[in-house]
C-alpha cells in the first residue's frame, strides 16, 4: 500500500515584519520546525515519500542560510522527497533552486521538480507527474499535459501541482495559474497534491490543498497541517487523514463593547486561548474608565504570557460614570477638563479630535489613579 505525505507553503525566509523582534524571529523559527515535524511524522508513520506541491521558499531573493537550513530540516526522512517550484520561488533560468544546486545543499533524497514532466519513484510504486511553475503567474493550465503523460500501469499516477481550481476557490484567486476541477478524471490520476490555497481543503476525494504547515497569517482556513495519503493500488479511492503541524495558533478578533458583561467575556476569552497563541484585537464601542484600566491590566498580562499580543483600541469611546468620575477626585479645574474631553469624544471629525479626546481623558484619568495611590501609600 503505497504511502505518502503531502505538504505546500512552506514559505521559508518569509518576514514577520508586523511583529517586534522577539516575536518575529520565534514566528520565522516554528516554520523551521514545522519541516521537522513532517519529517518525523513521515518517518513514523512509514510513509513511501514526501510530496511538498510549491511555494517552498517565499521569494527568490532569501540567504543561503535559509536554503541550507530549509534541506538541513528535512533529514528526519530518508526516503524521496519530490519539491515542486510555486509561484513564490517559480523555476526561472536562474532562481532560488539553481542557487541551492550550487550551493550542493540538495540532498541525494531530494528530487527537485524544475520541469514539466513524470518523476518516476518505482521503488514505492509512484510516479509523479509534476506542473512546476516556471514564472510567477500562468493563464494556461500547466497540468493538462498529465493527461498525455503515459506512467507504467503497476505504479500510481500522483499529479502535484501549484494553482487554483477554477470555480472552486474565491474569486479573488480565481484567474492566474488556473487548474481544472476534473483534472484527476481527465489525466487519471490516483491523487492531485495541491499547493497555493493555505488551508487544508478537499475539492474532491482524489484533489486536496494540504494547506500551510504553519500558520503565517489571521484566516480561519485549517492552516497548520500535513496530509497522509493511503492508496491501496492504482484506481483506489484514497485514504486521506490530516495531522496537526502548527505551533502556533492566530486568532484575529473584531469585537464591540457595549456593557461592562462584554467587557467580562471578552477578558475570558482571551483568559483561555492556549499560550502558543498569537492574537489580534480590534476593538469598537464604548468603555467606562474603570472598564478602560481592567482591559489595560489585562492585556498587559496577556503580552508577557502569549506568543503575541496586538490590540487597536482606535474605535473605543470612553464614557466615564459618575463614580468613575467621583473615584478620580477631579473637582474644580480637573473636572472641567473631564466633562470637557467626554463632549470631545461624541464629535469626531476628520482630525482626528475625538480619538486625541479619549486618549487624552485615559492619560489623565491613569495620572490621576495613580496620584491617589501614591497618597495611599
Amino acid at each position: 500500500m503505497p504511502r505518502f505525505l503531502h505538504t505546500a507553503d512552506w514559505q521559508m525566509g518569509r518576514t514577520y515584519s508586523r511583529f517586534d523582534t522577539e516575536d518575529s524571529a520565534a514566528l520565522v523559527e516554528a516554520r523551521y520546525e514545522a519541516i521537522e515535524k513532517l519529517a518525523a511524522l513521515a518517518t513514523e508513520h512509514q510513509c513511501d515519500a514526501v510530496l511538498v506541491a510549491g511555494d517552498v521558499f517565499d521569494a527568490q531573493t532569501v540567504s543561503d542560510r535559509t536554503i541550507r537550513r530549509v534541506f538541513n530540516a528535512t533529514r528526519g526522512f530518508a526516503g524521496p522527497w519530490v519539491m515542486l517550484p510555486g509561484n513564490h520561488d517559480a523555476a526561472l533560468a536562474e532562481s532560488v533552486w539553481t542557487r541551492a544546486r550550487r550551493l550542493d545543499a540538495v540532498p541525494e533524497n531530494v528530487h527537485l521538480a524544475l520541469e514539466s514532466g513524470v518523476v518516476p519513484l518505482p521503488e514505492q510504486g509512484i510516479a509523479v507527474l509534476a506542473a512546476p511553475l516556471t514564472q510567477r503567474h500562468t493563464y494556461g493550465d500547466l497540468t493538462q499535459p498529465f493527461d498525455e503523460l503515459e506512467t507504467p500501469s503497476d505504479m500510481l499516477r500522483v499529479g502535484v501541482a501549484h494553482g487554483s481550481v477554477q470555480g472552486v476557490l474565491p474569486e479573488d484567486i480565481d484567474s492566474t495559474n488556473p487548474i481544472a476541477p476534473d483534472r484527476t478524471q481527465t489525466a487519471k490520476l490516483d491523487y492531485l497534491a495541491l499547493g497555493d490555497w493555505h488551508g487544508v481543503k478537499e475539492i474532491n476525494e482524489r484533489t486536496w490543498y494540504s494547506g500551510t504547515p504553519e500558520p503565517e497569517r489571521f484566516r480561519n482556513n485549517d492552516a497548520g497541517y500535513v496530509l497522509i495519503v493511503n492508496i491501496e493500488e492504482p484506481g483506489a479511492t484514497p485514504k486521506v487523514t490530516r495531522h496537526e503541524t502548527a505551533r502556533y495558533q492566530w486568532h484575529q478578533w473584531r469585537e464591540t463593547l457595549s456593557v461592562p458583561s462584554d467587557l467580562d467575556e471578552l477578558l475570558h476569552r482571551i483568559n483561555q486561548l492556549p499560550e502558543a497563541s498569537v492574537l489580534d484585537l480590534k476593538l469598537s464601542g464604548t468603555l467606562t474608565l474603570a472598564g478602560d484600566q481592567k482591559l489595560i491590566d489585562a492585556l498587559s498580562i496577556a503580552e508577557a504570557r502569549y506568543r503575541s499580543v496586538t490590540c487597536d483600541r482606535t474605535g473605543l469611546q470612553l464614557e466615564p460614570t459618575e463614580d468613575d468620575i467621583a473615584a478620580l477626585h477631579a473637582d474644580g479645574y480637573l473636572g472641567e477638563v473631564v466633562q470637557e474631553l467626554r463632549k470631545r469624544q461624541q464629535t469626531a471629525d476628520v482630525d482626528g479630535d475625538a480619538e486625541v479626546a479619549r486618549d487624552a481623558l485615559a492619560i489623565l484619568a491613569s495620572l490621576l489613579t495613580s496620584k491617589d495611590t501614591e497618597v495611599a501609600q
